[in-house]
C-alpha cells in the first residue's frame, strides 16, 4: 500500500473518532460544571486546556465562558481541532482513499458531515447540546458499524483501527487527566463526596457506567474507576484496551509485509507497562505524571508509524 493511502485511512479514523471525543469532552465539562456552579469557568478553561485549544481560544476571546467555549470546540472556523473542522478533514481523508474503502464507508463519513454541517450551522442552545452531542456520538458510531460490517480484514483495516485505537487512548488519557489534576480543588479532596461524584461524570462520559456497575456494583471508589478506565481490557475505551488492539493491528501488519519497525517496538513496550502497573503504584507516583507520559508516550507512536510507513512519500 501506498504510504499516502495508509496515512488517509489512519487520519480518517482519526479524525472521526476525535468527533465523539470531542462530544464526551463537551458533556464532561458540562456535568463537572453544574457540580461546582461557583467554578464553572474554571472548569471551562481547564477543558480548553485538555483539548490542547486555550492559546488559540485566547487569540479570538476575551474571557471564559461556557457557551463560547462549546461554540469553540463543537463549530468554529477558526479552531482546526473544532467538530466541524475534525468531520471535514476526515471526509477529505476518505476521498483520498476513497479506492480503498467500501462504499458503505464512504457514504457514512459523507453522511456524518452533512448532518452536522446542519446541526452545526448555528450556535447550539443549552436546551439543544445533549441532543446534538448525542448525533455527533452516533454518527461516529456509524462509521465504526460500516467498517466493521463491510471491510475486508486486511493493511487497510488494521491502519483505519490504528487510527482510532491512537486517538480513542490519547482522549480517555485527557479525561482522566483533566478529572484529577485539574477540577479536583486540592488533595485534600480525594476521596471526598465531590472527588467521587466527579468520577461518575467521567464514567458517564465514556459510556462506561453500566459496564462498571456490572463489574464492581454499586460502591464507586475513585481508585476502582481510574482502574477500570486505564487497566482493565474489557474497557472499550480504557487505555489498556486500546494498546491491546494497537499492539494486535501492528502485529498483522508485520505479518503481512513481513517486516518489523520500530514504531512495533514501541507499542510492544507501552503495553508491557501497562500490564505491569497496578492502580495503587500509578497513584503513588502520582496520576497526573504518569498520564502526561502516557500521552506523550502515545504521540511519539503515532509519528513513528507515520515515519516507518512513508505516510509523508
Amino acid at each position: 500500500m501506498l504510504g499516502k493511502t495508509a496515512g488517509g485511512l489512519l487520519w480518517m479514523f482519526r479524525y472521526m473518532e476525535r468527533c465523539e471525543n470531542l462530544a464526551r469532552l463537551v458533556e464532561t465539562g458540562q456535568r463537572i460544571a453544574l457540580t461546582r456552579p461557583d467554578r464553572a469557568d474554571s472548569e471551562w478553561s481547564s477543558l480548553l486546556q485538555t483539548a490542547s485549544s486555550r492559546e488559540a481560544y485566547d487569540m479570538h476571546h476575551d474571557e471564559v465562558t461556557g457557551e463560547a467555549v462549546i461554540d469553540w470546540l463543537l463549530r468554529a472556523r477558526d479552531n482546526p481541532a473544532s467538530v466541524i473542522n475534525c468531520i471535514a478533514q476526515a471526509r477529505m481523508n476518505a476521498r483520498l482513499v476513497r479506492t480503498a474503502i467500501t462504499r458503505e464507508v464512504w457514504e457514512s463519513v459523507n453522511e456524518a458531515w452533512m448532518t452536522l454541517g446542519r446541526e452545526l450551522s448555528s450556535r447550539v442552545s443549552m436546551r439543544d447540546l445533549q441532543r446534538v452531542l448525542g448525533v455527533i456520538r452516533q454518527r461516529s458510531a456509524f462509521v465504526r458499524g460500516a467498517l466493521h460490517g463491510t471491510m475486508l480484514r486486511n493493511d487497510i483495516y488494521d491502519f483505519a483501527r490504528l487510527g482510532t485505537f491512537i486517538e480513542r487512548a490519547d482522549a480517555t488519557a485527557r479525561l482522566l487527566d483533566v478529572k484529577y489534576y485539574v477540577l479536583l480543588p486540592s488533595a485534600a479532596g480525594v476521596g471526598s463526596s465531590l472527588d467521587n461524584a466527579q468520577w461518575e461524570v467521567i464514567l458517564r462520559a465514556v459510556s462506561a457506567e453500566g459496564a462498571y456497575r456490572m463489574v464492581h456494583g454499586r460502591v464507586r471508589m475513585a481508585s476502582d474507576i481510574a482502574r477500570f478506565l486505564m487497566l482493565d481490557k474489557r474497557q472499550p475505551r480504557s487505555l489498556s484496551f486500546c494498546y491491546e488492539k494497537i499492539g494486535a493491528n501492528l502485529e498483522y501488519l508485520e505479518r503481512d509485509y513481513g517486516v518489523r519497525m520500530p514504531c512495533h517496538n514501541m507499542s510492544e513496550a507501552i503495553c508491557q507497562d501497562l500490564d505491569r502497573a497496578t492502580i495503587h503504584s500509578i497513584i503513588e507516583t502520582g496520576l497526573h505524571e504518569f498520564l502526561q507520559d502516557f500521552l506523550r508516550r502515545n504521540a511519539s507512536l503515532a509519528a513513528k508509524i507515520e515515519q516507518d510507513y512513508r505516510f509523508t512519500q
